[in-house]
């Protein structure tokens, strides 16, 4: 009879633990005002910068890219001041089975109204409205996220470096609930007898953006 009980409290204590490593979503405030300097406008090389999106069901999960249109670093003293990314939402591509129809098809459905609706969101953009540096020599970066019709605030962590003339953020992975920003195809948050057939509302993003040489 202890060995059963032991091993119930074995099996609850491993339970307890997977529940406690479920992705946790970036807290979402209210846009933060803010003004941007007109210097240092557009000297983003949209040719190497980035930004990394991974989504996750119960049958798998997809990864991929999406190129920036546009974007600014603003650079004072070696420290990050401000910045923008203007993303080129057209541009989404899956990148696990790139090359194959399979690749095609998932691009065509996240362009579509089910998804990010391109057609009437061309851009998403992002916009740098604080930066703070923590203790470990990381960067706390505050920024309004736009995605379609929803802009929210974020706070991500994020480094940047410079070599050679030119200046590259780096941000962590981090997660966004995508039904924040009306993305809600396949939620469970507001679907009922999905089944197994459900897409997670956390999506894993990063950006990478390099500045012009």
């Amino acid at each position: 009879m202890k060995k059963i009980i032991l091993s119930l409290v074995l099996v609850a204590s491993v339970l307890t633990a997977c529940k406690s490593e479920k992705k946790e979503k970036l807290a979402v405030n209210d846009v933060v005002e803010f003004e941007a300097i007109a210097a240092e406008k557009y000297n983003v090389d949209i040719a190497t910068s980035v930004l990394n999106w991974k989504g996750t069901k119960p049958l798998g999960a997809h990864d991929g890219v999406v190129s920036l249109k546009s974007g600014s670093l603003v650079i004072e003293k070696n420290e990050l001041v401000e910045g923008e990314f203007i993303i080129n939402m057209s541009s989404i591509a899956n990148v696990d089975m790139k090359g194959t129809d399979g690749a095609g098809k998932i691009e065509g459905h996240l362009k579509s109204a089910d998804f990010f609706d391109v057609a009437k969101y061309p851009t998403s953009k992002f916009v740098i409205t604080n930066v703070e540096e923590n203790e470990d020599g990381k960067l706390a970066v505050t920024g309004n996220l736009k995605i379609k019709d929803v802009t929210k605030s974020i706070t991500i962590p994020a480094t940047i470096s410079t070599k050679a003339g030119v200046t590259t953020f780096k941000s962590d992975i981090f997660n966004i609930n995508r039904t924040d920003f009306n993305v809600r195809y396949g939620s469970k948050s507001f679907f009922d007898n999905l089944k197994d057939k459900f897409i997670d509302d956390i999506m894993e993003m990063s950006f990478v953006v390099k500045t012009k040489a």
